[in-house]
């Protein structure tokens, strides 16, 4: 992208380029990397940035630099221009994925991260090698990450109702139970009564929240579960697991994990409603081809067995 910068003040177009660079790497030093400039002019850059937006846009907050809540507001809108002025010069029938250099942020369950991050990270050094991707955890307060543009995609259970997000369901999940090893539970039948009085349970909630959809079957039949705690992700409480007596849930599709630490699934003796997996993603980038790449490469994994 060319300089635009002349007497008349206008503003040189790079800086939205630097800008959205600053805004991913919230580093100096990594946005001088990825611009393959030095520090001192990534730095001298940042001041013609800060001067204007008449705001700080990166300020210290100990060792590490944080965005300010102006920088915040206007992200999604710097990133959907720089993409917008990307198409324009390279259409995107033309556009060759082996030469694209940028950087996707994931968001969702980290069980998605630990179950197929190794292969979508595979598939990008094979196919669009100069994309690199950022897996962030779900956190415990629902924000519009993908209105803002702190995430570029969201996967795993989408309970979004943005009238403007984008949402494709892909499949329906269940949840089975998970267990040690030669867990007294594994022995006999396994019936609602036993399932929820044989042992303590462990919670899954990034909100913290010990009852659930399991709790709400066994009161139907008359039956309580003892709930001892929660963890936040499903990864933390198998490793939990292995080491204890109670018992947990895991989604179907992320068994795997389970099996990888030695750990025994079994079917809930309940009706459980099911869960509905899919991908949510802002409407700016349907025009995207780097975007849509993504998006191909996490439907397939997203929609296998």
């Amino acid at each position: 992208m060319t300089q635009s910068t002349g007497a008349s003040g206008g503003l040189d177009l790079n800086l939205l380029v630097a800008l959205d660079v600053l805004l991913e790497e919230q580093s100096v030093q990594g946005a001088a990397r990825r611009l393959h400039l030095s520090e001192p002019a990534m730095s001298r850059t940042l001041g013609r940035i800060r001067k204007a937006l008449g705001d700080p846009v990166l300020v210290r907050a100990g060792r590490a630099m944080v965005p300010t809540p102006h920088a915040l507001a206007v992200r999604a809108e710097v990133s959907a221009v720089v993409e917008r002025a990307r198409a324009l010069f390279a259409p995107g029938r033309d556009t060759d994925l082996r030469t694209v250099s940028r950087t996707f942020t994931i968001i969702g369950h980290d069980a998605f991260a630990a179950t197929h991050g190794a292969t979508l990270f595979a598939r990008a050094a094979a196919e669009a090698p100069g994309i690199r991707i950022r897996f962030l955890a779900e956190s415990h307060v629902d924000v519009p990450v993908l209105r803002h543009g702190t995430a570029d995609l969201e996967v795993g259970v989408v309970d979004t109702d943005l009238p403007e997000v984008r949402v494709e369901y892909l499949r329906e999940d269940r949840m089975i139970g998970v267990v040690r090893a030669g867990h007294p539970l594994l022995d006999g039948e396994l019936t609602p009564a036993r399932y929820a009085t044989a042992a303590g349970h462990l919670n899954v909630s990034r909100r913290g929240r010990l009852h659930g959809p399991v709790d709400t079957r066994l009161a139907e039949l008359g039956l309580e579960r003892r709930v001892v705690g929660t963890v936040g992700t499903f990864p933390a409480s198998l490793f939990t697991l292995r080491d204890c007596d109670l018992v947990g849930l895991i989604a179907a599709w992320s068994a795997p994990l389970a099996a990888a630490l030695g750990l025994v699934t079994f079917e809930v003796p309940l009706d459980l409603p099911p869960i509905g997996i899919g991908l949510a993603w802002h409407p700016r980038h349907d025009a995207d081809p780097a975007h849509a790449w993504l998006r191909d490469r996490v439907r397939e994994l997203l929609a296998g067995p």
